[in-house]
């Protein structure tokens, strides 16, 4: 049974343009389901962020966040499965379950809060029968060495200050459907 909407417009799409530069992941695909690895616990699935590796930011980055959104989940600000900020410049791949803890990103780099209210990634849980979700896996290129923020900020504080620091963006989006 689906919740009978519209489907959310691409979220990026409604941002100022950056640059783009290339997102590839051996797990993960644009358009493509996602695997029950990256599906959340609570759902059936294993809670594993997927392999992520990118190339081609624009100059000038001096760091990076990859975050996951879903923008069609069943509320007006749709919903956060992963932010991770601070990753250093010189690193240009996440392993798969990178998105664990803490302790499995690189140095200096920490996670916030989902909008599971937990500090790593929470896989896809879209409802029962509802339409297929898409799941923006997004580097961010900044231009910073660290964002003005700690591990208690919110995504929406981490995507007010991408906002003003971003420079590029590499975007890979697969769906599910439960």
């Amino acid at each position: 049974m689906s919740l009978d909407r519209p489907v959310a417009p691409d979220p990026y799409e409604l941002l100022p343009r950056v640059a783009a530069f290339t997102v590839t992941s051996d797990d993960i695909a644009d358009g493509v389901k996602l695997d029950l690895k990256h599906v959340f616990g609570g759902a059936g699935g294993e809670n594993v962020s997927p392999q992520l590796t990118w190339s081609g930011a624009p100059e000038g980055t001096r760091s990076y966040v990859v975050t996951c959104f879903d923008p069609d989940a069943p509320i007006p600000g749709g919903f956060w499965h992963w932010i991770a900020v601070n990753i250093p410049a010189s690193v240009t791949d996440l392993a798969a379950g990178a998105g664990s803890g803490d302790e499995t990103l690189p140095d200096g780099a920490f996670h916030v809060r989902s909008d599971f209210s937990t500090r790593d990634f929470g896989g896809a849980a879209p409802p029962q029968g509802d339409q297929d979700h898409r799941y923006y896996f997004v580097v961010h290129a900044v231009d910073v060495d660290k964002l003005d923020v700690d591990e208690n900020a919110s995504a929406a504080v981490v995507s007010f200050n991408l906002a003003f620091h971003t420079l590029g963006r590499a975007i890979i989006t697969p769906t599910y459907q439960h």
